[in-house]
């Protein structure tokens, strides 16, 4: 009676397993791709060349006034006094120092400058995908991956999910497929 019971009880468990396997719909697609075909990402790569060139043209224009600093101060080092020469050398480590500041913070502020104009796209694709994701009845879909880090190591290569999603967004994709997961 009781291995009755325990079978009864494993069969059940079973066919919930099954049950729930057959209502699981997965599918992957590839972000930046997407991403890629987007036509506000030209104006967004101009935009950040453009605030990049003048992080640069900042950052270039302190360093030449640095050197130059550095190029006075070597000349008549030998004609200053102890104190002038010790008060120089301060100086132009201060201003290194603040150079090298501005260049952490110059990286920090190109990188907020991106998230930032890359925000509405990413809002956009993330929108799409769930929207095909309900449409179809997905109940998972998967980055193919998250910068170079592959998030998912196998699939058929005949899940339509990027499609689905480039079509919802409007967009045409070129004749050459997106990258597929394991490929390099």
């Amino acid at each position: 009676m009781k291995a009755r019971i325990i079978l009864s009880a494993i069969v059940l468990f079973c066919f919930g397993f099954v049950a729930s396997a057959q209502d699981l719909k997965i599918g992957y697609t590839n972000v930046e791709y997407i991403m890629s075909l987007m036509p506000e990402m030209e104006r967004i790569d101009a935009d950040i060349q453009d605030y990049s060139n003048q992080l640069s043209q900042q950052i270039q224009t302190k360093s030449q006034s640095f050197q130059q600093q550095v190029q006075t101060y070597q000349q008549s080092a030998q004609t200053m006094t102890e104190e002038a020469r010790a008060t120089k050398e301060q100086e132009l480590q201060t201003m290194e120092q603040e150079i090298q500041k501005f260049q952490q913070d110059a990286q920090s502020s190109y990188q907020r400058k991106l998230q930032e104009l890359l925000e509405p796209v990413q809002t956009k694709v993330y929108n799409a995908i769930n929207a095909v994701a309900a449409e179809n009845n997905y109940t998972h879909v998967f980055s193919d991956s998250a910068g170079q880090a592959p998030i998912l190591l196998y699939t058929r290569d005949d899940d339509p999910f990027t499609d689905l999603v480039i079509a919802k967004l409007g967009l045409e994709a070129p004749d050459t497929p997106a990258p597929s997961p394991g490929s390099n």
